[in-house]
């Protein structure tokens, strides 16, 4: 039986002024596990628009509980917070809240997000960037009575728009915003409104209720780990890119156990620790576990896999697999990691197809084949999981960048080491990341040759029309005909880093386009071809290591029997 509320909520109106107040006073506070600022400008138009009109804006969820001295960062403005007993915490409604003090305020105004204003020869919100019309009146003049009228003195040829601007700011101070105060002291009756609101309507990712349910206490927060923290962290490190916080979600999940759909409200609950692989541990030991890895699934994708950047991973789950792996494997045998390599593959090729097209289906029947115990066990029955099927190559004549098939022509096209077209050098690691940044795919730096309008409709798809090219400054505003029309130094390995040869080369510069397109074709299906069968080792024996191989069991003969076959 779950706790119930002892007293119901007490009911009350805000109106603008004083939620701007009950923050700036640090009354009002943002818990931590609430997820980020996500609001843009126009969110933030939107909603005065709709107050301005008188419509309903939604209501507050406040948990008054006490709160600690501390420094509080609410949008753009830093609020000195005095210890406060009864504080009001926000449950629901941080995005409406952080919006308006902010947008009320000077200091929030130099936020772009919250710098709205007010046309008055439009009779419209706007945002800063579009007040250039000398009618536009920023939303801390218009809502204080004493410093509209100074605005309007000095703008004498706006005195006619006075009288609608009064009435806007009649209507921003008569609106008020419903508001339930919860007064309860139990963690427990927060974590199950706060997952309740979430599941009815307007949905949180797992990601996000999952760290809301698992939260540190407050004084602890600032030293917590985080999975939007373990996510930043990988991609400071590695250079990685932004892994999304749901499959860092799956990854310290799947490190714990196999099934990563399981019901995540109980993950660290002291009744439920025995069905989990690491049964004593806390919250806190479980972030720390799928961080240390995810950084040594990142590092095997990069240094062993060839898989530089997130946005080059053909799919997210595999990503996962490999990490509950390496957390029970972390230092797999040399023979294991060259079957991983092709373990990680054969099942790209594959998809998640071949486990009814569900990648959470794909995530746990994979993840279920890998044994604490046993790591080369492990590798087999992965292995097993993607043998035996064929393994058809990537059409090339499709180029989408946030596609599985695409990424794995883009992992081959990094393999041949891509040259820089102007100074010959080869692209590192940092150029491609700094290149990519957070970007979820690899669209940036994949360089259309020939412009569009100058192809057929099917041509514009084809891989063939598109190098792999960080942005460097050297190549800075050139198209790639140009940069290869200047090459010179090391020209054949450079247009071979690219799948060029010299002859293509010269149909794209003579304007032989179909040629060209026709020939690169040729080189690019040879390239992925002989790059999938190296990384698949298709064409040999999947043996576990040698020191693992059962003798007798080859054999079919004891040591007795061989001495006796010796006699």
């Amino acid at each position: 039986m779950s706790i119930d509320l002892a007293r119901q909520p007490t009911t009350r109106m805000f109106d603008l002024e004083e939620l701007a107040t009950l923050v700036q006073h640090g009354r009002i506070r943002i818990p931590h596990f609430q997820r980020s600022f996500r609001w843009e400008l126009r969110d933030v138009v939107r909603l005065f628009d709709s107050i301005a009109r008188g419509y309903p804006v939604g209501s507050l969820l406040l948990w008054e509980r006490p709160a600690p001295a501390e420094q509080l960062r609410i949008g753009a403005l830093v609020v000195d917070g005095p210890e406060d007993k009864r504080a009001w915490w926000v449950v629901d409604g941080q995005q409406r809240i952080t919006s308006l003090v902010n947008a009320l305020t000077d200091e929030g105004q130099q936020d772009d997000r919250f710098a709205v204003h007010y046309d008055l020869r439009r009779d419209r919100f706007i945002g800063s960037r579009d007040a250039d019309s000398g009618s536009a009146i920023p939303l801390p003049d218009l809502f204080d009575l004493t410093r509209m009228l100074p605005w309007f003195q000095q703008r004498s040829d706006l005195g006619e728009y006075v009288g609608r601007a009064n009435e806007v700011t009649r209507q921003l101070h008569r609106f008020e915003i419903p508001g339930y105060i919860v007064d309860q002291a139990e963690i427990e009756v927060l974590q199950d409104i706060f997952d309740r609101m979430n599941n009815y309507g307007r949905r949180l990712s797992r990601a996000e209720i999952f760290s809301a349910l698992n939260a540190p206490p407050e004084g602890q927060r600032d030293e917590a780990i985080t999975i939007s923290r373990i996510t930043n962290r990988v991609a400071v490190e590695r250079g990685f890119g932004l892994v999304d916080e749901d499959t860092v979600l799956k990854i310290i999940l799947a490190r714990r156990g196999p099934d990563v759909s399981r019901e995540i409200r109980l993950e660290f609950d002291r009744e439920r620790r025995h069905a989990a692989e690491f049964p004593d541990e806390s919250a806190e030991e479980g972030y720390l576990g799928g961080q240390e890895a995810m950084l040594r699934a990142v590092m095997f994708l990069q240094d062993i896999i060839g898989v530089p950047h997130f946005s080059f991973l053909p799919y997210r789950y595999l990503l996962v697999v490999l990490s509950r792996f390496l957390a029970h494997h972390p230092k797999p045998h040399p023979r294991n990691v060259e079957r991983m390599r092709r373990w990680f593959w054969r099942a790209a090729l594959l998809g998640p197809e071949i486990f009814k097209g569900s990648a959470t289906g794909a995530t746990r029947a994979l993840c279920s084949r890998i044994d604490p115990m046993h790591e080369t066990g492990s590798v087999d029955a992965l292995l097993a999981a993607v043998s035996n099927r064929p393994l058809l190559i990537p059409a090339i004549t499709r180029f989408r960048t946030n596609e599985g098939s695409t990424r794995i022509q883009l992992c081959a096209l990094w393999d041949l080491r891509p040259r820089s077209l102007v100074t010959g050098e080869t692209f590192d690691h940092e150029v491609l990341s700094d290149a990519l940044m957070d970007q979820a795919t690899a669209i940036e730096v994949a360089r259309e040759i020939i412009p569009r309008r100058a192809l057929s409709a099917e041509q514009r798809t084809w891989a063939a029309n598109r190098l792999l090219l960080p942005s460097v400054d050297e190549e800075a505003g050139r198209t790639v005909v140009e940069m290869l029309s200047l090459t010179k130094r090391s020209a054949r390995a450079v247009w071979k880093s690219h799948a060029l040869d010299a002859a293509s080369v010269r149909d794209l510069l003579d304007g032989r386009l179909d040629e060209f397109l026709a020939r690169r074709t040729g080189i690019l299906k040879s390239v992925i071809e002989s790059f999938l069968a190296r990384v698949t080792g298709s064409a040999f024996e999947d043996t576990p290591p040698l020191d693992e191989l059962d003798l007798d069991e080859i054999y079919g003969r004891d040591d007795q029997e061989m001495s006796e076959g010796i006699e």
